[in-house]
């Protein structure tokens, strides 16, 4: 099991090397991430934009292009298509995001011609590696499914225990969040929370232990599962995966995470053939560097499935 980013990024390093397809990618955080992987031998590139701009980004930040391989595209939106078509035809292993508006990446992901639309709905996956805790906590959905369903959240956590199998939790253990920690029929996610639980142990959702609803700190706080009397539950202080009700609590947790703790953190889009990296502009350097090493897993496990 890989309990840290440095772990993951050796794991990598004991895979053939991937390529990750960049669209658009005449963007000073996208390159300085893409340089730092090439030296780690995380992964390679190619990429998709504007070459003249991409050459002078490049040399402004000592970037050697001599073994990339660059395809110039001015136009976004063609560009987006031709990054994401070399990820569909196998010439790359995943699909990252350059200087684009999220709406025009994803369009891109869900083309029906060149894309990485699978049978299952798209759902976000960050992982946290966090000062305290003895390995990575799996953080889904903090961007991307806003209200979801109770079908939603079986996809959500299908997407998410393929992620943790990639990074060798073989049985990872799933705690759909609520305020509390038992069922009320006037909260519906405590309702939808043990549902998924009974899904769980009648083999509908597998791979993985589901015990909810739970509370954030007996999910996450030994001690908290003891004051509470939570120890006979299946998840007591050691969720692997933390399942939010909505995209705000999701992602009230993510942003109080990444400004307040002394996190590493790197995210990726999953439910796609194919891993998909999605950064802010306002993430770090190592985010991006640490979303193109879980990329790469997961790539892997992609491939020899």
């Amino acid at each position: 099991m890989v309990n840290g980013f440095d772990e993951l990024i050796s794991k990598v390093k004991n895979v053939d090397v991937k390529t990750v397809s960049v669209a658009v990618a005449q963007d000073e955080p996208v390159l300085l991430a893409i340089k730092e992987a090439k030296e780690r031998g995380i992964a390679n590139a190619i990429l998709v934009g504007d070459e003249e701009k991409i050459r002078e980004i490049a040399e402004k930040i000592g970037l050697d292009l001599s073994d990339t391989k660059i395809i110039d595209e001015k136009d976004i939106v063609e560009a987006s298509l031709k990054a994401v078509k070399l990820v569909h035809d196998g010439e790359a292993d995943m699909y990252m995001k350059g200087i684009l508006d999220t709406k025009t990446f994803l369009k891109s992901v869900l083309d029906k011609e060149v894309g990485l639309r699978n049978d299952r709905p798209l759902s976000h996956v960050c992982v946290f590696e966090i000062e305290g805790q003895d390995k990575l906590l799996y953080l889904s959905d903090v961007a991307f499914m806003t209200y979801p369903t109770l079908e939603d959240k079986v996809s959500i956590i299908n997407n998410t225990v393929e992620v943790c199998h990639a990074c060798g939790v073989e049985n990872p253990k799933v705690a759909p969040l609520a305020a509390v920690e038992v069922v009320n029929p006037k909260m519906p996610v405590t309702v939808e929370a043990a549902e998924l639980t009974k899904m769980n142990e009648e083999g509908k959702i597998s791979g993985c232990i589901v015990d909810g609803p739970l509370s954030l700190d007996i999910a996450i706080c030994p001690e908290a599962a003891k004051e509470k009397g939570a120890t006979g539950r299946k998840i007591a202080g050691d969720a692997d995966v933390l399942l939010f009700p909505d995209i705000h609590a999701g992602n009230l947790v993510y942003k109080a995470l990444v400004h307040t703790a002394n996190v590493k953190n790197g995210c990726i889009i999953t439910g796609t053939k194919a891993p998909v990296i999605l950064t802010s502009r306002s993430d770090s350097s190592e985010t991006k560097v640490n979303s193109i090493a879980l990329a790469a897993i997961v790539a892997e496990a992609l491939k020899k499935n």
